[in-house]
């Protein structure tokens, strides 16, 4: 058993180094050659099912988004089909070196993710009035077991698809 999980980890970090260091799977002309690799910023999208005046009504954005501040760029457009808004959000310097935009995911502390929590917290705002919680109130106590679980649900609010 104690195998297994050491040729995890071992998997596991070679997995990682080959993407922070610019492995295969990586289109040449999204990167830059050179030592200070970097990439340009990049707009994260979501469609609220809501006219652009119920989305920032006076020019106000929602809560979240408004408290990015100015760090970010953000516009809003009609969404295809006439289907509600479309609210693009970036940051303003996109510019970064992946080692600390890797060692900032880690630590949960990447705009990136703030950007994406935001966008989450701002739709639901927008649509339901609130915004909604998969793990409150739990329903079940913290066991180790279930411990992987609990702790994906808590990243899922700064990753994964909106």
């Amino acid at each position: 058993m104690r195998w297994l999980i050491g040729g995890a980890v071992v998997v596991g970090g070679v997995m990682v180094a080959r993407r922070l260091l610019g492995g295969a799977g990586q289109s040449k002309d999204h990167w830059q050659q050179g030592p200070a690799r970097r990439r340009e910023p990049r707009w994260h999208v979501a469609t609220v099912n809501r006219p652009a005046s119920d989305v920032a009504p006076g020019g106000r954005l929602p809560e979240p988004l408004a408290g990015l501040g100015d760090a970010v760029e953000v516009q809003l457009r009609p969404a295809a089909g006439d289907r509600g808004t479309e609210v693009a959000v970036r940051l303003r310097d996109g510019a970064r070196l992946p080692v600390a935009t890797a060692a900032r995911r880690v630590t949960g502390r990447d705009p990136e993710q703030a950007i994406r929590a935001a966008l989450r917290e701002s739709k639901q705002l927008i649509e339901t009035s609130e915004v909604l919680h998969p793990d409150y109130p739990p329903t079940t106590e913290p066991t180790p077991m279930n411990k992987p679980l609990r702790m994906a649900t808590q990243q899922g609010r700064r990753e994964g698809r909106l």
